[in-house]
C-alpha cells in the first residue's frame, strides 16, 4: 500500500508488516517563518546538518517532537540518514506495536500530517543574518541535528519541512531558559 501525503512530502509504503517512510529536506530553499512589519526568513545552507549525522551520533524521529513518542532513531537502525549537497534525504522504517506509532500512521493515512519538521540547534557563529528586501534572513550553515518530527503544518513548503521560531544571537535577552517550542533553536 502507498500512501503519500497531500502536497508530497512524505512518502509511506507498507510492506510485509512494516512500514517505510521516505522524505528529503532540500537545503537552499528560502521560507517565511513570520509574518509582519520585518518578515524573518530563514534558508538552511548544503550540508548543514552534517556533523553529527557523519559522526554516527543517535537521531531520533519523532511524534510531533515529542521525545516519548519515538517513531525511530539512527541507533536503533531504523533511521537512515543521508546529507548530500542538495538535500538531506530520510529514511525510516515504522513498526505499528505502539499507540503513538499507529495514531501516526493513521494521521498520515487521513491527511492530517504533511510534513517534517528538524530540531537543531545552530552552532555558534554557523549563521548570517542580513536584511534584506525589508525581511530578516538568517542563513543557517552549521547545525547538529537531534530529531526529525512528523507534523501537520510544516513552515518550509517545498521541502514539507517546518522550522521553528527563531532569534538571532543579537535578539536574546538575559538566558532564562528555552521556551519548549525553541528548544533546538538556540
Amino acid at each position: 500500500m502507498l500512501w503519500g501525503s497531500h502536497q508530497g512530502g512524505l512518502e509511506l509504503r507498507t510492506e510485509g508488516g512494516e512500514t517505510r517512510l521516505r522524505a528529503s529536506f532540500p537545503y537552499g530553499r528560502e521560507t517565511v517563518l513570520s509574518d509582519g512589519a520585518q518578515p524573518r526568513k530563514e534558508v538552511i545552507a548544503s550540508r548543514a546538518f552534517a556533523d553529527r549525522i557523519e559522526r554516527g551520533e543517535e537521531i531520533h524521529f519523532l511524534s510531533g517532537h515529542d521525545y516519548n513518542k519515538p517513531l525511530a532513531s539512527t541507533r536503533a537502525g531504523t533511521l537512515t540518514l543521508r546529507d548530500t549537497d542538495q538535500a538531506l534525504e530520510i529514511e525510516a522504517v515504522i513498526k505499528g506495536n505502539t499507540s503513538w506509532a499507529r495514531d501516526f500512521l493513521s494521521a498520515h493515512e487521513s491527511g492530517l500530517v504533511k510534513g517534517l519538521s528538524p530540531g537543531f540547534r545552530v552552532k555558534p557563529g554557523a549563521e548570517a543574518v542580513e536584511a534584506r528586501a525589508g525581511a530578516i534572513l538568517r542563513t543557517v550553515r552549521a547545525a547538529d541535528l537531534f530529531e526529525i518530527s512528523a507534523v501537520t503544518v510544516p513552515a518550509y513548503p517545498d521541502a514539507q519541512i517546518e522550522a521553528r521560531a527563531w532569534e538571532t544571537h543579537q535578539d536574546r535577552l538575559p538566558y532564562r531558559g528555552p521556551h519548549p517550542l525553541n528548544r533546538w533553536r538556540l
